[in-house]
């Protein structure tokens, strides 16, 4: 059986802010029917995740395409590959069997061919299939990573997350606040700030488009200094936490989405102030800590069905709106995970 497969390419190279007219959609014929000895798995695609990181692969050159096999340049006409939740169609592989779920690297289209890369079976435990793709997935494992495992907190602890009312910035800032520690998050307008001050328990959050001087900001908020600093912007924000960290503090940097379509801007953080308060700064990749994978997704699955951690999605309807999904990352547009349901179940 065929049928005609339709999915989103990129024009050309995009070094800039992504536009929706960047994005073209693209139709070819597409066989449900696993040829006979091949290892194929065909999947229909269900959910997709929009992540920021995306636009560095759409880039005419990034060094983040020679350092993981799972940020590799994109080219103009090619297939997108993204992390996301489909059902098996046909299989070729003993591993899969029709009309399982699946989770792991899909495409930002109707239908995939995979051939196991990055692709597991899920079981939904009764749990909404979104969340597979966000909170139980990497968006989750990197925010439990990141904290746990980069940071390495102490309970009483001051923590500062940057973008909290995104896709890992939201995880982070609660599981800091089961662990013990004292968390202060920043966010781009005043309905997110209430939203984690009052749904997720942060602390203190501040609007970060009202504040001129980012240094005095955190002074203000954090008089105490920060501990730990979860970075997913970089720019002005990551030199002004630096600026206001403690003795031996321990910096993530997750992402620097401020810098990711500004080729001018680039954070200059007070290296003096790294040597002498020997502040640990380290960059990461989930896929660096999926040994961690029982561990986190345990302890996450607790946490959610005991009511200790709510969950974020942002969730849009049709493969046509994944190009306008993914712009709007980049104006903030979202609260919590970003995800475009591509088709029914």
């Amino acid at each position: 059986m065929e049928v005609t497969n339709k999915y989103i390419v990129i024009k050309t190279q995009i070094d800039g802010k992504p536009q929706e007219s960047d994005f073209e959609f693209k139709t070819e014929p597409f066989s449900l029917m696993v040829k006979p000895g091949s290892n194929d798995i065909i999947i229909k695609n269900l959910y997709v995740s929009i992540d920021p990181y995306q636009i560095n692969r759409m880039k005419t050159m990034s060094s983040s395409q020679k350092a993981s096999e799972l940020a590799v340049g994109i080219s103009p006409g090619e297939v997108i590959d993204a992390y996301g939740v489909g059902k098996v169609i046909a299989s070729g592989n003993p591993k899969f069997e029709k009309d399982d779920y699946v989770v792991g690297l899909i495409s930002w289209g109707e239908y995939s061919i995979s051939q196991g890369f990055i692709l597991n079976k899920l079981d939904p435990m009764g749990l909404p299939l979104t969340y597979h793709v966000g909170l139980l997935g990497f968006s989750g494992l990197t925010a439990y990573s990141g904290f746990f495992e980069i940071c390495k907190p102490k309970k009483g602890e001051n923590v500062f997350v940057s973008a909290a009312s995104g896709s890992v910035g939201n995880l982070v800032g609660q599981y800091a606040k089961h662990f013990g520690c004292y968390v202060v998050g920043c966010a781009g307008s005043p309905n997110k700030v209430k939203l984690l001050k009052e749904k997720l328990g942060f602390d203190e959050v501040f609007n970060y488009k009202e504040e001129t001087d980012l240094n005095s900001t955190l002074q203000r908020y954090l008089p105490n200094g920060i501990d730990i600093y979860f970075d997913n912007v970089g720019g002005e924000m990551l030199e002004a936490a630096i600026l206001n960290m403690n003795m031996n503090g321990r910096v993530a940097l997750c992402g620097i989405i401020a810098e990711y379509t500004n080729a001018g801007k680039r954070a200059a953080p007070d290296l003096l102030n790294v040597i002498y308060k020997r502040i640990t700064i380290q960059g990461f990749l989930s896929g660096d800590y999926m040994s961690l994978f029982p561990e986190f997704l345990t302890t996450t699955i607790d946490h959610l069905r005991t009511g200790k951690i709510h969950v974020l999605e942002d969730v849009s309807v049709g493969l046509e709106g994944v190009p306008s999904a993914f712009v709007g990352l980049f104006r903030g547009d979202n609260v919590g995970k970003r995800i475009v349901q591509v088709s029914l179940d």
